[in-house]
């Protein structure tokens, strides 16, 4: 074992030194370890601190502006209610007001209902009295689904029982003639005499005579007095048609009649008083003919007192139905056929047509068809081929909106009706005989006869000269 050397005091004291050296050293150290510890735990207490105060700021910050944003939100709410107290108010405001509305409306309401009741009572009553008007016998005349014909009646029945005197104007053919009877037929001189002069059809040389009469020996040929119309028709109605064409020494007498109640015969001196009611009508422009200094002016405002313009056919086209069935109606009184309807072709094309003449012209084609007709119903057939535009009367109206399918069947259809009309008219209706023409059964005859509705027994009097007329006509 090695042995250990004493140390000497002064190594010791060396030894001592250096450890109180090294200890101070680590003092030292230790000490600026924990100096510079507790500058950084400072330095952080103090960051800590302004984070603090920073984080404090901003929490009152936040709590000043929560506080802000609760006074608003409070303000708001409170203007919220306001603004919807004041729209309540408002809606009861209105909600009254329209309570009001409501209550008058359904006063008005029952004051219209009373008023729609009471006026429904008028219009029945007051078409009640227009129909005791119109007596049994012209009832017919006056049926009318025209609106401007309907003023044309009433115009009639609100002159008719006066004496003023009437001018009828309108084309050809529209009915001034009837027109006038009627107003004669409910006037107060209905009992009288009704004299109707066409004036457009007595010579220039005639005329004065034939309305005011003559006086024996007032010209060559007048062997003995004569009355004139005037006279025959005192205490009546004299109608006067054409009157523009009445010569200017006539218009001068018929203004003295219409301003003084006289007049003279031709050939005569004394004065006659003459108490007649005068309707007079025109087909031409009266006032074009007062420009052209044919027509007198005084006297034609003398009979315009109570003008009553007639339309034409093509302006009152809804009441050709009812004038057609008249026609018939008339037709059939006193005649072995009796033709109910018109077939519809027919009835389409006589819309369409424009008819010149009025309805003369529709009442003359309904009486031709009518003689021609072998049916119960008037057909295309018995009609002329130009109220078809131009189309003949045997042809069907093409429809070219249709298949051509449907077009074909309605070809056949028309054919095989007129083949069976003819037929049984050259049969004198003799079904069996004329099954046997055509090639069929008798009972397949029957099913087309029902088929087409054709009655066998409107041909038992006819013959083949009839049919030979029809296609002669």
């Amino acid at each position: 074992m090695k042995k250990i050397t004493p140390l000497s005091y002064q190594e010791m004291a060396d030894q001592l030194n250096r450890a109180n050296e090294i200890l101070e050293t680590l003092r030292l150290g230790q000490a600026d370890a924990v100096i510079g510890e507790h500058e950084v735990i400072m330095l952080r207490l103090r960051e800590a601190e302004n984070e603090l105060y920073l984080n404090t700021e901003a929490f009152r910050q936040s709590l000043e502006k929560l506080d802000s944003l609760r006074r608003s939100e409070a303000d708001a709410v409170i203007g919220e209610r306001e603004a919807i107290m004041l729209r309540l108010r408002e809606a009861e405001d209105e909600l009254q007001q329209n309570t009001k509305l409501l209550n008058e409306a359904i006063s008005g309401a029952s004051l219209i209902n009373e008023n729609v009741a009471k006026a429904a009572r008028a219009n029945f009553e007051l078409q009640y009295l227009r129909d005791r008007f119109w007596k049994a016998e012209s009832r017919h005349l006056v049926h009318t689904q025209s609106p401007i014909m309907q003023k044309v009646f009433d115009q009639i029945r609100s002159v008719a029982p006066t004496l003023t005197s009437i001018l009828l104007t309108g084309e050809t053919g529209t009915g001034k003639g009837v027109m006038a009877k009627l107003i004669h037929r409910h006037s107060s001189r209905s009992e009288n005499q009704f004299i109707s002069v066409h004036c457009g059809a007595i010579p220039d040389t005639l005329i004065e005579s034939e309305l005011f009469g003559h006086e024996k020996g007032a010209f060559t040929g007048a062997v003995a007095k004569k009355l004139g119309k005037f006279e025959i028709a005192e205490g009546g109605t004299l109608f006067l048609d054409e009157i523009g064409t009445i010569t200017q020494s006539v218009q001068i007498k018929l203004l003295q009649i219409l301003q003084e109640k006289i007049f003279s015969r031709v050939g005569g001196t004394a004065s006659i008083k003459t108490d007649v009611r005068i309707i007079a009508a025109s087909n031409s422009d009266l006032k074009a003919a007062i420009e052209e200094g044919r027509f007198r002016e005084d006297l034609y405002y003398r009979l315009n007192v109570f003008p009553i313009e007639i339309p034409p056919l093509r302006e009152r086209i809804e009441d050709l139905p009812l004038l057609v069935q008249g026609f018939l109606e008339t037709r059939n009184i006193g005649n072995n056929k009796k033709i109910l309807s018109v077939h519809p072709a027919v009835m389409k094309a006589l819309r369409r047509y424009s008819w010149p003449g009025n309805i003369r012209e529709l009442e003359n084609l309904v009486e031709r068809a009518y003689i021609i007709e072998q049916s119960t119903e008037l057909t295309p057939e018995s009609f002329p081929s130009e109220i078809f535009s131009g189309g003949s009367t045997a042809q069907v109206h093409l429809n070219t909106t249709l298949p051509l399918a449907e077009v074909r069947q309605g070809a056949i259809e028309s054919i095989e009706r007129q083949y069976l009309k003819q037929l049984l008219a050259e049969h004198k209706g003799k079904i069996d005989v004329s099954s046997l023409a055509a090639g069929i059964g008798v009972r397949q005859m029957h099913k087309l006869l029902v088929k087409y509705k054709i009655d066998k027994s409107k041909y038992k009097n006819s013959s083949r000269k009839t049919r030979r007329k029809k296609s002669e006509l």
